[in-house]
């Protein structure tokens, strides 16, 4: 077994392209090396701004040797056919053995083929892979055909230490690479995967990305200490940052404290987003006026002309933050309004101004279900999207709602309504906080809502894996305001009104349709079985979820166990001979037919569970409605232990399937088991 190197040499590669190309060139190596029949063990690929590497060890020395039968014409073909099939099977007339088989007597060609050294295999097919490696954004340079995605400077590719030749687009393969761009630019020499590691560390080069992310992260962590701040932590920032610098090295910086007026996400945003810098908080949690950045190399100054560089590129991106904010606040939310008339929010479903004519109207009918301020609620709809046109969300348009808010509040509208109209777009995803305040709740349901209503209905529809009016995201995100908030609305009474505001004349069933799909993902996500919260619909969402909850808490237990297992038989008897006897036996049981003690006891235990269940049910007790069923577990296992459904008499056989059927609709009435897997 060997150990196989490779490392493509090139230009810096995008920070966001890196991980995808480096699970890319693993999958592309092994696929081949899968069909060359070459065994081997780990591959592991490592990715920095300026290398694609890919390390392999257990890689077999060589293809496994081949022997194939090759079935030919019989044996008393013309010669011109046995002719025929040796030239195509390279083999002489006397090599040929003949079998004989039912259909005849048949030449055979036994072909064996010694496996290829995997050093030949390899060199065959990388350079197909390297010239139509799936960059999302690729170039040329030179004079050259080869397109990579920035220019490529040299390939290594060894095996124990070998090289594997071969060339491509007039790049030839090798044993070299450089290290760190200006700290150890010279050319190195590798012999295995621990040399070319050992060395490139020693060259100021750290291939491991997690490395890089711990180094940025602990130094972060060192001088956010020892200035007395607190770093604001992120994770994706700090994988970015690690694919950015080779070394990464952070450093601190400063800007005016004047840039502290304008509000602090607008300044986190110009600082993460267009400088990929870190912000730090003091001691009271707020904002302060330094920043952590990352720098790809070590300076005999301690990095003061880096810093002092950054700190010059931030304060001209901070001062555009500042000016667009200075305009701003020169207007009201309610100036913006007019220019929403000229934006499209979609062109079958009107303008953004027209949208919030809608929203506000379907907000304060949304308010007043469960007792919200409508005069607030109709004014943060109408002022939510005016944001929209402001210098600031221009300049941050993951701003817009947020800066509604601070924009709001400078103009002294109410908290509810400022807070409102920072919320209305939430919860955008699952790890997003669900708005509990009134206020907020109506405006970011009747947002979402509007969305539903107004695609559905036009028919842009989610397909598939494809949901790019992300409906999906907006049906849960009304799943979890109406179920984390307790909101005990009918939902199908609200979508009727959003349908009236648009003017439509709308059908509910595809949405309801949808819905339900969605709460079965909410339910799995939340360790409820899809069969459990299939088991019923309701546009109550709140009582849907308690009693999904109850149900299966029930049927996990030995009780709900086995009388889930008692309702599948009556229900398979009932099946099997309504569909014999073309009848249905739902109806009342005759007890004075009733013959034995079993079947005098299920009945009588369905009577009263019957009313107690139903009883528990309507008041939402819905723990109390499975604990009367359990019930009917003992008198159900006794009845098909000791009773004969299909009895010889025709009358006392049909009053016993009327009790099976008796069975089936008793617990249909608390929910439907029929529905539910066991």
């Amino acid at each position: 077994m060997a150990e196989f190197l490779l490392e493509i040499f090139s230009e810096e590669i995008p920070a966001r392209m890196q991980e995808r190309a480096a699970a890319d060139l693993t999958a592309l190596v092994t696929s081949k090396l899968d069909d060359a029949t070459l065994a081997y063990g780990n591959a592991t690929s490592y990715v920095t701004a300026r290398r694609l590497t890919l390390h392999i060890n257990g890689l077999a020395t060589e293809q496994p040797d081949v022997s194939e039968e090759r079935r030919g014409p019989r044996a008393d073909a013309p010669e011109q056919a046995i002719e025929g099939f040796l030239r195509g099977a390279g083999v002489s007339r006397e090599e040929l053995i003949e079998k004989q088989d039912k259909k005849g007597s048949f030449l055979y060609a036994v072909i064996n083929q010694k496996g290829r050294p995997a050093a030949d295999v390899i060199a065959e097919f990388l350079p197909d892979i390297i010239k139509n490696f799936p960059w999302p954004k690729s170039q040329r340079w030179g004079s050259g055909n080869l397109r990579w995605v920035r220019p490529m400077h040299s390939i290594l590719c060894i095996l124990d230490g070998a090289i594997i030749n071969f060339d491509v687009d007039g790049i030839q393969s090798d044993n070299k690479t450089r290290g760190h761009r200006f700290m150890a630019p010279d050319e190195i020499t590798v012999s295995s995967f621990a040399d070319y590691k050992k060395k490139l560390e020693d060259a100021y080069v750290l291939i491991d990305r997690n490395e890089r992310m711990d180094k940025v992260a602990n130094e972060a962590a060192k001088i956010a200490v020892e200035s007395g701040l607190d770093l604001v932590e992120d994770q994706v920032l700090l994988g970015e940052v690690a694919g950015l610098a080779e070394y990464p090295v952070a450093m601190l910086g400063s800007f005016d404290k004047e840039f502290l007026d304008v509000p602090p996400e607008a300044l986190t945003s110009a600082m993460r987003t267009h400088q990929k810098y870190f912000s730090l908080k003091d001691k009271t949690g707020n904002l302060a006026n330094k920043f952590i950045f990352v720098s790809n190399m070590i300076t005999s100054d301690s990095g003061a002309k880096i810093i002092d560089g950054n700190e010059r590129v931030l304060r001209a991106r901070l001062s555009d933050t500042k000016f667009f904010w200075d305009q701003d606040l020169k207007t009201t939310l309610a100036d913006h309004l007019p220019a929403l008339d000229d934006i499209i929010f979609h062109a079958k479903l009107g303008t953004v101004g027209k949208r919030v004519e809608r929203l506000e109207k379907l907000s304060g009918f949304i308010a007043g279900l469960f007792g919200a301020d409508q005069d607030k609620t109709k004014l943060a709809a109408k002022l939510s999207k005016s944001d929209l046109v402001t210098g600031m969300v221009g300049e941050c348009p993951e701003l817009q709602g947020l800066m509604g808010k601070y924009f709001a509040l400078h103009e002294g509208l109410d908290k509810d309504i400022a807070n409102a109209i920072a919320e209305h777009y939430s919860p955008k995803g699952p790890s997003d906080i669900c708005p509990s305040a009134q206020v907020s709740m109506a405006v970011a349901l009747a947002e979402k809502i509007d969305t539903l209503v107004g695609f559905f209905a036009i028919d842009e529809k989610p397909t598939g894996s494809k949901d790019p009016f992300a409906l999906r995201r907006a049906s849960l995100g009304i799943i979890r305001l109406v179920i984390e908030n307790k909101l005990r609305i009918g939902l199908d009474a609200i979508i009727s009104k959003s349908a009236e505001t648009y003017g439509f004349d709308y059908d509910q069933e595809d949405l309801m349709n949808f819905f339900w799909d969605r709460l079965k993902v909410y339910a799995r996500d939340g360790g409820i079985r899809h069969d459990i919260i299939g088991a019923e619909f309701s546009w109550d969402f709140v009582k849907l979820m308690n009693k999904a909850k109850a149900l299966q808490s029930f049927v996990l237990t030995d009780d709900g166990e086995n009388l889930l297992a008692g309702y599948k038989r009556a229900v398979n008897i009932l099946v099997v001979e309504e569909k014999k006897d073309n009848v249905n036996y739902q109806g009342i049981v005759n007890q004075s037919l009733l013959e034995m003690s079993e079947e005098i006891a299920l009945f009588n235990a369905l009577s009263d569970a019957e009313n107690k269940a139903v009883a528990a049910n309507e008041r939402e007790e819905f723990e109390e409605a499975m604990s009367q069923l359990s019930t009917l577990r003992g008198p159900i296992d006794n009845f098909f232990e000791k009773v004969t459904v299909n009895s010889n008499n025709d009358k006392i056989r049909e009053n016993r399937l009327k009790l099976l059927s008796q069975i089936r609709t008793t617990m249909n009435l608390v929910v439907d088991f029929s529905k539910i897997e066991g």
